[in-house]
């Protein structure tokens, strides 16, 4: 193993490679940045790049842009309460509460850290665990995957702070939603209306983008129609911006997080974009005050970028490992590979072990890279917000217009981010949280098409769920899951109603 590391630090530290990651990683920070331009698109946009390049330096560029695209995301999150990607949804809920708050430099500074760190140690796990993790995730049938998405739909219950009756309509609302298109494994066509557009169902990223970036331009506008423009004072950020203290008592969610982000990035098909807000909920569940989840703290910040960047390295262990990519980023990768005539899978690292651990030494540097620009680059991040807001509102807008629309070139989507950014805004006027209508969007063709194929296997006995040992443990913990919520909220009223008496 030392023989090949030092042979892939020989291939990548060379001038032109070097220079490709760091080239990859920037760019990949603003599109992530940049809401409605992700990862997936900025590694599809240079994959016909590589045709000239070696494979090496080709693969390394793609690299560098996957990771860099992934952590961008949390600066339009915190900054812009806007999360930049899917990966960063979570980190929207106490970034954007700690940058009004005038910590935002402070939120940066940590979704920076636990980001690269995330990143880091996931490419650990890639390097030292890849072939035994990826033999576990390949077991994982149907049965275990539906099982999966029901214990993550569980997750609405604690999403539903104030009001469970409207976290979970917001849920089933985007569940419904999920349904729009072809049916999985019959193919008739469902809720289309006649419109060609819709047989693929709603696109997640313009749905995103309307559902938090249109509504929240539309609120941002209204509050401020009246007001005059204040300046802002940036506030100089020292290291990270927080203290030993802080990172010691981060140091159990952080690791949690990492171990929820690089397990969710093994099962192929789910990616950062579910691992973030799986990681937030578990967190908030676990806290001891889970009450000062969503008005800013850190915890939150920490449990989102630590999982949606550790997905990265998970991600890359089924692709490498057995030729499976682990989301729509690794598939754009897979490509990148046939290009260049290599075939990923349990030869690969056989046949070239050097091509291997140079992809490994790439995406360290690429994290460093990552780092440090994001680093250095806070200032200017923070700057954004003395732009005056009547002049940053119709840049965000354009540039929401142009991410949806480069989506796949279609003036649908433009109307799709219209349509989301008026639910959006309904929901905020009628106080329904946003997040449970993502999760049961994203979730429910998982849950959908899984249910059908376990239906398929067992010949329609729904037993199959339950004689699985990993889809029974998957749902009795679902299970458990809700009675404890429920225990638990009765418990807070008899206390509440019992302080009140006395």
């Amino acid at each position: 193993m030392l023989a090949l590391f030092q042979q892939g630090i020989e291939i990548v530290f060379t001038f032109q490679v070097l220079g490709l990651i760091f080239f990859g990683t920037v760019v990949g920070i603003i599109f992530g940045a940049i809401p409605g331009l992700t990862a997936t698109m900025a590694v599809a946009l240079f994959l016909p790049i590589t045709y000239s390049l070696s494979a090496t330096s080709g693969i390394a560029l793609l690299v560098g842009l996957y990771i860099g695209g992934v952590s961008g995301g949390l600066i339009s999150a915190i900054l812009l309460k806007i999360p930049g990607t899917p990966a960063s949804v979570a980190t929207t809920f106490d970034g954007g509460p700690m940058m009004e708050k005038g910590e935002g430099a402070k939120a940066l500074g940590v979704g920076i850290f636990y980001s690269f760190l995330g990143t880091f140690v996931s490419i650990l796990a890639l390097i030292f665990i890849a072939p035994t993790l990826a033999k576990i995730a390949l077991s994982f049938g149907p049965h275990e995957y539906f099982s999966i998405a029901i214990f993550s739909l569980t997750l609405i219950i604690t999403l539903s702070t104030g009001s469970m009756v409207k976290g979970i309509f917001s849920g089933a609302f985007g569940f419904m939603f999920s349904t729009v298109g072809i049916a999985p494994v019959d193919a008739i066509t469902r809720f289309t209306f006649g419109r060609i557009e819709l047989n693929s169902g709603f696109d997640i990223l313009p749905v995103l983008i309307g559902l938090f970036a249109i509504s929240e331009i539309i609120k941002v506008a209204e509050e401020v129609k009246s007001e005059q423009h204040a300046q802002i004072q940036v506030v100089k950020l020292k290291g990270f911006g927080f203290s030993l203290k802080e990172f010691f008592e981060q140091g159990w969610n952080c690791i949690r997080s990492i171990l929820i982000g690089t397990g969710i990035g093994i099962l192929p098909g789910i990616g950062s974009g579910t691992s973030n807000i799986v990681a937030y909920m578990v967190a908030k569940k676990q806290s001891k005050n889970p009450e000062k989840f969503g008005t800013g703290c850190i915890d939150g910040i920490v449990a989102s970028e630590a999982a949606s960047c550790s997905a990265v390295g998970g991600a890359m262990i089924p692709l490498l490992t057995l030729g499976i990519p682990g989301d729509t980023v690794t598939a754009m990768l897979l490509g990148g590979f046939m290009i260049h005539g290599i075939q990923p899978g349990p030869l690969l690292f056989m046949s070239q072990g050097p091509l291997v651990y140079s992809i490994f030494i790439a995406m360290i540097v690429s994290a460093v890279f990552m780092l440090i620009c994001e680093l250095y680059g806070v200032r200017i991040f923070v700057k954004m917000l003395a732009i005056p807001k009547h002049i940053l509102l119709p840049i965000i807008l354009v540039l929401c217009v142009v991410g949806a629309f480069g989506l796949g070139n279609r003036i649908f989507d433009v109307g799709t981010i219209v349509f989301f950014g008026l639910v959006g805004y309904a929901f905020v006027k009628c106080k329904i949280p946003q997040t449970p209508f993502i999760i049961g969007l994203i979730l429910g063709p998982m849950a959908e098409t899984n249910l059908r194929r376990g239906l398929m296997l067992s010949d329609g006995n729904f037993m199959g769920f339950l004689t699985e040992p990993i889809s029974a443990g998957f749902l009795a913990v679902a299970v458990a899951s809700v009675v404890l919520h429920i225990y638990k909220t009765h418990a807070a009223r008899r206390k509440q109603r019992a302080a009140s008496l006395a």
